[in-house]
């Protein structure tokens, strides 16, 4: 049980919809620690520089004259005189600020704190730095961000003491940080937390819309699991509003249509065999019982007779020729059947046929023969293997035309690219379903005809494998009543 257990939760996070949900959530939250993080910096400097720019308002408003004389009082200037209204001695209500500091900085460097007793220690800089600040006009447009002698981090704005175009130093104003500074984490918090909230109702949002949108893949796994070797013509619809499942359904659909014709070519070709098989061993039987009948005879004493003894074995040698033919052709199918090896050479085909010549006129008998051959037809092609086709193809019309009206005709064109050679007789045609089968191994169209010349159905078979090995193409046409025609085409040795 925790075995399974494991391995479901292991299927679990590898399955596409917890890896879409995962990736999603943790892109979002990546995308809300960005905006976090730009948030915390830029509020930061927002409040940073909108409380400078408030210290600076106040420090403007503070009288110049009363900062002078506090100054010069605190650092040991003239006292006032007897009889002098006091309240002018008292100081501001800014030094009751506990959170600020005051100090001012005099033409020499002089550094005077205006707040020790009631606010903050104010940070001090170095001489050559309050200088330089006397020197810079722009000051009073920036801030610093300082830590004084306990610590304590401020924020720190200056300006001229009294007029800028008779300063008689500057005036230093901080405040502390750390109300800024909790005013920006409790952001941070309220942030993190709306954040939070977001990625669980996100969460609770993404897991239905991705179930819903994975429907179609899981609806294609259902397909598949039950597609079989028996259950090809299943398809996957292609238009279901989502352009990689509809690729993909495309895909599968491609593929099963493969697969499909795949095991329709398998089928065909093991009901081709069985019937190559079966046939063969009809071939081969019926010599081998001719053979065993005239043993059969003779060992009952027919040897004695030299008649019978001359007649049988003439029958016997002419069952084994028989034999022996089909046994090369069947060895030379077999061997078409795998990648021939062909002893390729540009050779003159319109040479080739004219050498044929005597050959075919000796084939024909009494048949009228007709050549019409263009001369310079030069293919790529194995000799004695081009000779069989022609042989076989002329064997073929012979037969099929009569010894004294029959006309056979022989024609070699070449075109752009391709050979053309066409034999052509006016024999008695052939019905459709015999031109469908012609090419068939011991396929025969008159049974009687070829029983009485020894064909055994390879020859159009044979040519065809030699044909096609040859890179070319073999087609077959006919007319009942007006003949057939067959026509051979092999690519030019300039067009290979």
């Amino acid at each position: 049980m925790k075995a399974r257990g494991k391995s479901r939760r292991r299927t679990a996070l590898r399955s596409l919809r917890s890896q879409l949900l995962a990736r999603t959530l943790l892109i979002l939250a990546l995308l809300l620690v960005l905006i976090g993080f730009l948030q915390y910096f830029l509020m930061k400097d927002f409040l940073y520089r909108s409380r400078a720019d408030a210290m600076g308002t106040q420090l403007g408003s503070i009288p110049a004259d009363l900062l002078i004389k506090n100054s010069q009082e605190k650092s040991g200037g003239s006292t006032p005189q007897e009889g002098t209204n006091r309240r002018d001695d008292r100081p501001g209500p800014f030094l009751f600020w506990p959170d600020m500091s005051l100090a001012s900085i005099g033409k020499d460097g002089t550094f005077l704190s205006l707040s020790s007793e009631n606010g903050l220690t104010p940070p001090r800089l170095t001489t050559q730095q309050y200088n330089s600040m006397q020197q810079n006009k722009r000051m009073r447009h920036d801030y610093q961000l300082l830590t004084d002698a306990q610590g304590n981090e401020q924020l720190v704005v200056f300006r001229p003491l009294g007029p800028p175009d008779r300063s008689s130093g500057l005036l230093q104003m901080g405040v502390s940080t750390t109300s800024m500074q909790e005013q920006l984490i409790n952001q941070l918090r309220t942030f993190i937390l709306l954040s939070l909230i977001a990625l669980a109702i996100g969460l609770a949002l993404m897991l239905p819309v991705l179930r819903r949108t994975l429907v179609p893949l899981s609806r294609m796994v259902e397909a598949v699991k039950r597609t079989d070797a028996g259950n090809l013509a299943e398809r996957f619809d292609a238009e279901q509003g989502q352009y990689e499942v509809d690729r993909l359904a495309v895909s599968f659909n491609g593929m099963l249509e493969r697969l499909e014709h795949s095991f329709a070519a398998e089928r065909e070709l093991q009901m081709q065999m069985r019937r190559f098989i079966a046939d063969a061993s009809h071939e081969l039987r019926t010599p081998l019982t001719s053979i065993h009948g005239f043993l059969e005879v003779l060992l009952r004493g027919a040897a004695s007779n030299p008649k019978q003894l001359q007649s049988a074995l003439e029958s016997m040698y002419g069952e084994s020729k028989r034999m022996n033919k089909l046994v090369s052709d069947l060895l030379l199918l077999a061997k078409l059947d795998r990648t021939p090896e062909l002893k390729l050479e540009d050779m003159s085909l319109d040479a080739l046929l004219l050498e044929m010549k005597p050959q075919l006129l000796m084939l024909a008998g009494k048949r009228r023969v007709i050549f019409d051959m263009t001369a310079g037809v030069r293919v790529l092609a194995e000799g004695d293997k081009i000779k069989q086709v022609m042989l076989n193809l002329f064997h073929n019309a012979v037969q099929h035309t009569d010894m004294e009206r029959g006309v056979i005709h022989v024609n070699l064109s070449a075109g752009k690219k391709l050979a053309d050679i066409q034999i052509r007789d006016n024999g008695p045609g052939m019905s459709k379903e015999q031109l469908e089968r012609i090419f068939e191994r011991f396929y025969r169209g008159d049974e009687s005809r070829t029983r009485s010349s020894g064909g055994a159905g390879l020859g159009l078979a044979i040519t065809q494998s030699i044909v096609e090995a040859h890179g070319g193409k073999i087609t077959a046409a006919s007319t009942q009543g007006e003949g057939s025609v067959f026509k051979v085409t092999l690519p030019l040795a300039g067009a290979v």
